[in-house]
């Protein structure tokens, strides 16, 4: 079993649509721009490279992981030591991939694995964070709800994409 890059990488694009549409006027660029202190005219002065360029690759490195999270037969993968291993596995590997080689690979159950990421990881290192800089409960929400809703939809990408 290898990974799927190309899973990967639009996994990583879904983040920049999902923060296209979270953070705009239409639902939090109005409430995140008060709660994190910044104006319009303070955003338009970043290096917008820089930034959706590494936003990019900071998300390709969370959708890998996301795919070995919510990809189970990984974790069988890993047993043995990795693919450079697959020939020399004993029998039981090959027994059980044939048996549960595809189990669990749907859009479904990306989806829970991103959201309970989403949960149990991003909300509570963006409220430690957010605690520690005196950030609002409203700053936090709006920031752990958009990586939550992105780890969802990238966790459904990269499992159910066989």
């Amino acid at each position: 079993m290898e990974m799927n890059f190309i899973s990967v990488l639009v996994a990583a694009t879904s983040t920049l649509v999902v923060g296209a549409v979270w953070y705009s006027p239409m639902l939090f660029a109005n409430a995140w721009m008060k709660e994190s202190g910044l104006t319009e005219e303070q955003l338009k002065k970043g290096n917008m490279l820089k930034i959706f360029g590494l936003t990019f690759l900071f998300s390709v490195m969370i959708a890998m992981i996301m795919q070995v999270l919510s990809i189970h037969q990984f974790g069988a993968l890993g047993m043995i030591g990795g693919p450079d291993y697959i020939e020399t596995a004993k029998p039981s590997y090959a027994a059980f991939m044939a048996d549960y080689g595809t189990v669990f690979r749907t859009f479904k159950h990306g989806a829970l694995h991103g959201f309970m990421s989403g949960l149990f990881f991003a909300f509570p290192l963006i409220a430690i964070n957010g605690l520690f800089e005196h950030k609002s409960w409203k700053y936090i929400f709006i920031n752990a709800g958009y990586w939550t809703v992105s780890m969802t939809i990238m966790g459904a990408i990269v499992c159910g994409w066989v």
